[in-house]
């Protein structure tokens, strides 16, 4: 089932590899999720950037992508099942369009607490206090937010924002190569500057 102006929700972990005790040195369960409406021009650059991420990326069992369309309860779950979160999604930043920023951890935190408008069924603020709450929070987590240009009917992106897409792809697979590192080294997980 999609939510609205979403879909592929079915693209899950590979259970199966995490089933056997001899598995408990994998790396962590990533979630690359995408959100927005792929037929409001700007605003599904989230589901865009993350189509694209998941067929420049080699396959690995660990990492799970999807379009998460205008958001939707069921995002509870796979939220849950990640020990690594990153949200890709249009984002008013007050700055030019295409613009990119980073927020990780406790910045994103604070981000969506800011940000927690939505015209949608449920905001990413809710789906985060709901993993907070069932102590299923993904340990590290990361919002992509590209500044849009248009919000209207459309399916393609403004060119300030396509420009924008292998940017963001870049960021993506730059915050997985960190944090790969990161576990690899057994570096603990990083305080967010303040």
């Amino acid at each position: 089932m999609s939510p609205p102006g979403g879909k592929n929700l079915d693209h899950h972990f590979n259970e199966s590899a995490w089933d056997h005790p001899e598995n408990i040195s994998m790396k962590p369960r990533t979630l690359i999720l995408g959100i927005g409406n792929i037929l409001m021009t700007d605003e599904g650059v989230g589901a865009e950037v993350v189509r694209r991420l998941e067929a420049a990326l080699e396959p690995d069992e660990a990492i799970a992508f999807m379009d998460g369309g205008t958001l939707s309860f069921t995002l509870a779950g796979p939220i849950g099942e990640s020990q690594r979160l990153i949200v890709v999604d249009a984002a008013a930043l007050s700055d030019a369009p295409g613009s990119l920023r980073l927020f990780e951890d406790e910045a994103m935190d604070r981000q969506l607490r800011t940000q927690a408008r939505s015209v949608h069924e449920v905001s990413l603020s809710d789906l985060m206090d709901m993993a907070r709450l069932s102590d299923s929070l993904p340990e590290r987590r990361a919002l992509i937010g590209i500044e849009p240009g248009v919000i209207d009917w459309g399916e393609r992106l403004t060119p300030e924002v396509e420009a924008a897409v292998p940017l963001a792809m870049r960021l993506a697979m730059d915050l997985l190569a960190r944090w790969d590192a990161e576990w690899t080294a057994g570096s603990p997980v990083r305080e967010s500057p303040t």
